[in-house]
Order: structure tokens, then sequence, then C-alpha cells
């Protein structure tokens, strides 16, 4: 595939964003989405002076007219979708599971479950007429593994893993490919946010198979792969990088 066309939501800060850098690396044409206008414009033109084409769309992935915007704007840009990967996402209200809420539910599956549906939506609608196109899910390991106070988050990525087979399954025939990738404790905001502070973050790091948090960009060159690399028979499946972690 020459120059191959992505969309990447989430894209402005961790895990997105390494992926943004590492697609460019790759080749590829990007539109890069998130929804803080001003750090997406800045990340657009980062990506620009990399040599890469890039164009920023604002889009919260909660809402369908968003991501149908979204995804006709890329189409529009550069004529056709090659591959998206869906990643943003929130790790919610992490706490004990009797002071959890509707509205705490709420707030993390119409983020990880409701906007990932919503992207494989309008993505495959556009990748229907085409006869091809490639998706990638962000999940995660505590989704495949559970974890003390975050059961709403586990719940939720564990959504994801069924969303990705069953769609997976669904398109298979169309000539689409389906699958997620599931990081384990990577060394971004969000692992300190999840346990707490710095200082359990490197306890955590200790605790697993490889002894280190996982890096981004070595997620992000997991989902370029699955995106667009030689993996043209892989489908319908979750792809851990997790050093160990569900070993």
């Amino acid at each position: 595939m020459t120059s191959p066309v992505v969309l990447i939501t989430g894209a402005l800060t961790g895990i997105g964003r390494a992926t943004a850098f590492a697609f460019i690396e790759a080749g590829a044409r990007l539109v890069i989405s998130g929804r803080r206008e001003d750090a997406g414009r800045a990340l657009a033109r980062e990506l620009r002076e990399r040599g890469g084409e890039a164009e920023f769309v604002r889009a919260d992935v909660r809402h369908d007219d968003d991501v149908r915007h979204l995804v006709n704007a890329t189409v529009q840009r550069f004529g056709r979708l090659d591959a998206a990967v869906n990643n943003a996402g929130t790790e919610g209200f992490l706490s004990s599971i009797v002071e959890q809420t509707t509205e705490s539910y709420a707030a993390t599956f119409d983020t990880n479950v409701l906007g990932t549906l919503l992207c494989m939506k309008h993505e495959v609608r556009v990748m229907l007429a085409q006869g091809s196109g490639s998706i990638v899910n962000l999940s995660s390991a505590v989704g495949k593994k559970g974890a003390a106070g975050a059961a709403v988050y586990a719940a939720s990525k564990h959504a994801v893993e069924g969303l990705t087979k069953s769609v997976a399954l669904e398109v298979a025939g169309a000539g689409i490919r389906v699958n997620a990738v599931a990081p384990g404790p990577i060394d971004t905001d969000m692992i300190v946010r999840f346990v707490g502070d710095a200082a359990n973050a490197n306890s955590l790091a200790q605790s697993l198979p490889m002894q280190r948090l996982g890096r981004a960009e070595e997620v992000a060159a997991t989902i370029v792969f699955t995106a667009i690399g030689k993996s043209q028979f892989l489908t319908g499946h979750s792809i851990s990088v997790d050093g160990g972690y569900t070993a």
C-alpha cells in the first residue's frame, strides 16, 4: 500500500500521539482528531514539520454527528480511508464498586464503548464502499485481566474486545480487517492517574515480568503493524502489549 490514509482518534496525547508520529514515519497520510482545537492544530503542525501530510479535525467520539463529519472530512481531504485507529478513551472514575454511580458508568462507557461503536459504524460505511480497510481499536490489558478499583473501566474495555471480534466477523468477507491492541501498564499520564502517583507506578513497573513500564512508542509500533503492516491475514484478534502482565 502506498501512502495509506489513516484516521486516529484520541491523537493528542500518550499512545495516540506516539501513534501519529509512527504512522508519519511509515509514510501514511493522517487525519488526527481530539476535542482540543489548539492542541490538535499544534500537533498537525509538528507532524507536517516531520515531512508528513496531516490534518486535524475536531470531534467528540460520543456524538454521532461529530464522528460522521470526521470520517467524511477524511475522505473529502484524501479521497479514501485505508486504516483507522480508535484510540479515544478514558479511565473514568477509579474507585470501589460501591462508589460507582450511573453518571460515572455513563461517562466511561459513552467514550470507551459508544465512541468505539460510532467510529466503527462510520469507518465501516466508507470501507465497505472501497472494498478494503483496516480498523484497530484500543483495548486494555485490564479488559482481559481485571483490576481492583477499576471495574467500570475493565468492563468498558471488555466490551471493546467484544465489539472488535463481532464486527471483524461481520465485515471479514468484505475485505475489512478489525483488530484490537491491548496495552498493559504504559508510561503515560494515564498510568499515574490509574495507580494514584508516580511511586505507585514505579512499584507496578517492578511487579511486571519485564520489570518496567511499557513505552507509548512500543504500543504505536504494534498498532502500525496491525493497521498497515504485513498483517493481511490478521483479523478478529486482540494483541496484548503488556510486558507479560496477562501472561
